[in-house]
């Protein structure tokens, strides 16, 4: 049985707010979203060290940090006139444009 697949209304390059865990209250830009898997990386949060060994041409040994994963649902949108996380709407415009809302203050999210 196939899994049935969230509506994500996040695009790469947002700036969102984490609503729970150890980054809660953080804030920070979308590196890219994976749908099926329901996650997002926020770069420079929920940040892990792996110990890489070299290949002896190109990567040097060493400690690697990188971004892991979130869930989509421990995320929300920034709004730049409430100022903070709010649930978003989607709405069409007069020239049948689908943009994102802010839910709160009706403002537009997406860059038009």
């Amino acid at each position: 049985m196939a899994k049935a697949r969230a509506r994500v209304g996040l695009k790469k390059d947002d700036i969102v707010q984490v609503t729970t865990g150890k980054e809660k209250g953080k804030k920070g830009k979308i590196l890219s979203v994976l749908v099926d898997e329901g996650r997002v990386t926020v770069e420079k949060l929920n940040l892990f060290k792996r110990h890489m060994k070299g290949d002896g041409k190109t990567r040097q040994a060493g400690i690697v940090e990188s971004e892991g994963k979130i869930a989509i649902s421990n995320v929300m949108l920034m709004c730049d006139k409430c100022g903070k996380g709010v649930r978003i709407k989607r709405k069409k415009l007069e020239d049948g444009k689908r943009v994102r809302v802010c839910a709160k203050c009706g403002e537009v999210m997406d860059k038009i």
